[in-house]
């Protein structure tokens, strides 16, 4: 097995290696040790059932399903992500990290290429440890013990962007208006490292802040998690698999195949409470 950082900022292409098989302790120790380091993996020309990539996540934890969206019939762990050549959203389209509206969100995302567009459909990445770094120490201190607001609210609510994917049957919207608090910067539980926490798609405000000043102060730090500097682009061919860590990355899927169709299937490994 050999690993290829992909650009200055995070990613790392790995090579060698069949993730359909059984694989050692050892290697899974070297995969898990790249995923800290890099933040997101990706790996080319893999074959996989349902059941190897359930069998592939296990090894890095206990697998999560989605309270908004329903799950693979026959596998409530996979998430079939469908894009109909009639749809005009995509399922993750803008930028995010996955379900920071629970209390304990995933700490890892798998995502495997079934089917793709010719062109377009690439996944882009943000590494949060960059975004965090980069800024002043005045400012750091100022956000220091702050806290903000997440909730599904605006994605799962009726009416919210991703109820409108005609592939993608979502449920529970009367659940998705309820909020959960988590630090503005968290610490990242393995490698030690602090990241920026706020997403565009689900923090909602920060405590303690009025309105204006809440949403002033969010708009820099939306600014700050995805400055071109902080990212690296996959462009994605059948067989093509990305592990991203939502404790220290944000994703945007590009919306920029309209009229065709895309299949991709996805699990997730739960996390912890954000400290």
């Amino acid at each position: 097995m050999e690993i290829h950082r992909l650009t200055g900022a995070l990613g790392a292409e790995v090579t060698g290696v069949d993730l359909a098989d059984d694989l050692t302790d050892e290697t899974v120790a070297q995969i898990r040790a790249a995923f800290n380091e890099h933040h997101v993996l990706f790996f080319r020309g893999q074959h996989w059932t349902p059941e190897q990539q359930i069998a592939f996540g296990q090894r890095f934890g206990e697998l999560d399903t989605h309270p908004f969206v329903e799950g693979n019939d026959a596998y409530p762990e996979i998430l079939d992500v469908i894009t109909d050549p009639d749809d005009v959203v995509n399922f993750g389209g803008g930028w995010h990290t996955d379900v920071t509206f629970l209390p304990e969100p995933d700490l890892g995302s798998i995502l495997y290429a079934i089917e793709v567009p010719e062109h377009g459909g690439d996944t882009l990445f943000a590494n949060q440890h960059a975004a965090y770094d980069a800024m002043s120490d005045g400012f750091k201190g100022l956000l220091d013990g702050l806290r903000a607001t997440h909730s599904a609210g605006p994605q799962y609510q009726e009416g919210g962007y991703s109820t409108r994917s005609k592939q993608m049957r979502t449920k529970n919207p009367e659940l998705a208006a309820e909020h959960v608090v988590h630090p503005v910067i968290r610490t990242h539980p393995e490698n030690g490292r602090k990241a920026l926490y706020v997403n565009r798609a689900f923090t909602t405000g920060i405590v303690g802040l009025h309105p204006h000043e809440s949403t002033a102060l969010l708009r820099i730090l939306h600014e700050q998690t995805t400055r071109e500097a902080f990212t690296c682009r996959f462009r994605w061919e059948p067989g093509s698999v990305a592990m991203w860590d939502n404790r220290s990355v944000q994703h945007y899927a590009m919306f920029d195949y309209a009229g065709k169709r895309r299949h991709m299937r996805r699990v997730t490994i739960k996390g912890d409470t954000p400290v």
